[in-house]
């Protein structure tokens, strides 16, 4: 009959459009990864390809603050670092107080945190910088307060110097607001003769 004929005919045309849909989607590419770095945390998108097929490095970062709830700027700051891509948190010191060293305002709270990581170490260093911009930092001039500083101290082995990053940090065994917390986590690296030239800086490990 009529209206027979005319329903097989649309049930025809569903079927057919169904089978488009299923088809269009399947050749669409997957490019959504959960875990890849948002817009605007400066990674080489060759860098980023090339990252799961590293082999992780050890890297140790240093983190302070003197503006705002400080120690509460480095807790969520080690929470955010552990959520960087390709990049694992393997353990990460007391906080301490410390008079600031060429630098003004009150006094800082420091750590430095240990972190297994395939990124490059440019790659790392960009994303650091995106963590200090999004909790607010701001440079008007050299030294001056600063709600959150993140440093990368090492590298694994790395020896560099560029615009960007000098790897080891070159103020590195200068600073007790660094040596101390970096002998807490990783005691190998830091020598007596290092801690006793920065026995004279103010520095106290908070509770």
């Amino acid at each position: 009959s009529l209206p027979t004929l005319a329903i097989t005919q649309a049930m025809a045309v569903l079927c057919a459009w169904i089978a488009y849909v299923l088809a269009v989607c399947s050749a669409m590419p997957n490019s959504f990864t959960p875990s890849e770095p948002a817009a605007g945390q400066g990674v080489d998108a060759r860098q980023w390809a090339g990252a799961s097929a590293r082999e992780p490095v050890l890297a140790y970062v240093g983190l302070g603050a003197n503006l705002g709830d400080a120690a509460a700027s480095l807790r969520s700051a080690m929470a955010a670092i552990g959520r960087l891509p390709h990049t694992r948190l393997l353990a990460e010191s007391h906080l301490y107080r410390s008079a600031p060293v060429d630098a003004g305002g009150p006094d800082f709270v420091n750590a430095v945190v240990a972190v297994s990581t395939r990124l490059p170490a440019p790659s790392l260093m960009k994303m650091l910088l995106e963590l200090e911009r999004s909790a607010g930092r701001e440079r008007p001039y050299r030294h001056a307060p600063r709600t959150l500083d993140l440093d990368l101290l090492c590298y694994g082995s790395a020896r560099m110097a560029s615009a960007l990053l000098t790897l080891p940090h070159p103020r590195l065994t200068g600073r007790a607001f660094v040596l101390r917390p970096l002998a807490e986590i990783a005691p190998a690296l830091v020598t007596p003769a290092q801690l006793a030239a920065v026995a004279g800086q103010r520095i106290e490990r908070l509770a």
